[in-house]
């Protein structure tokens, strides 16, 4: 059974997807369906129940997982011996696709002036990709959300979501703003924003459906386009620009908690001390605004 069999049948239990996981494995699409139908030959069963909009897992595909993680789990364990050079401290660090890239970067810019033997190999992803990695030792550390108390994470900080509005929106100026005053504004959706489903059931809720102008699942992207005037979005408080004003909305109030997710193994035990400090460092350095 060949390697990227089991990585392809991985890739399309975490997106549900074809289209998705192909775009993931950064292969086509009829690639990928060739690929999982060659992985069903071989194991003897179907594996996936295909649907017009997702697949699921049939009870031997449920059955496969986790035999499947444990494969891939061996063998990244195995290749991270051997790549990681015993002359350096490697890092690698999982980075949630919706944290803003200034707040990364400056992490990482104030870790290499106090810890300049420490270097780190970065990967984004979903909150759950990021999760898997860790699991499968794909990635040491992952920058994601905490989402119950005891799940082993060190919480660096909490922030809500707010409007963000072009300076030059008719609204800028206010305090707060209600959903019914947005009625007739263009709404840009971040499709990987964790409260989605929280926005567009408040927007309903008071029956007001903003026109969709553009969706993206680049954040940047889109502040970028909010200070362009586009449209308007709902994103966490730390996303900032010079063009883009950030003003609560009237009944509105998830937050969320970043969180630092430490290993699930054992690491080398040269990169112990490495990991402690950054750890330390990681918890020291968001007591401060950085945001």
């Amino acid at each position: 059974m060949e390697l990227y069999l089991i990585r392809y049948f991985l890739s399309l239990v975490e997106t549900g997807s074809f289209t998705k996981a192909a775009q993931a494995c950064v292969i086509t699409q009829p690639t990928l369906s060739a690929g999982i139908k060659r992985l069903e030959e071989q194991v003897g069963v179907p594996l996936f129940v295909r649907s017009n909009k997702r697949v699921f897992l049939t009870t031997a595909g449920t059955r496969f997982l986790p035999r499947a993680k444990a494969i891939l789990h061996e063998v990244n364990m195995a290749a991270a011996e051997i790549a990681q050079s015993e002359s350096a401290d490697v890092i690698r660090l999982g980075v949630l696709q919706t944290l803003p890239a200034h707040q990364v970067a400056g992490l990482l810019q104030a870790v290499s002036q106090v810890l300049p033997d420490i270097r780190f190999d970065l990967i984004d992803g979903t909150e759950q990709e990021l999760l898997n990695r860790l699991d499968e030792r794909g990635i040491d550390f992952a920058l994601s959300l905490r989402r119950v108390d005891n799940d082993g994470s060190l919480a660096l900080f909490e922030e809500g979501y707010s409007l963000a509005l072009a300076r030059t929106h008719r609204l800028a100026a206010s305090p707060e703003i209600r959903g019914e005053d947005l009625a007739n504004d263009s709404m840009i959706v971040r499709s990987r924003c964790e409260v989605l489903s929280e926005t567009s059931r408040h927007f309903t809720d008071r029956n007001v459906r903003p026109p969709l102008v553009y969706r993206t699942a680049q954040d940047e992207r889109a502040l970028a386009m909010v200070g362009a005037g586009v449209g308007i979005t709902v994103m966490p408080d730390s996303y900032r620009a010079s063009d883009v004003v950030r003003i609560p909305m009237a009944g509105f109030s998830p937050r969320r908690t970043v969180a630092l997710f430490p290993p699930r193994f054992a690491l080398p035990q040269r990169l112990n001390d490495a990991a402690a400090a950054f750890t330390q460092f990681a918890r020291g350095f968001f007591k401060v605004d950085h945001g």
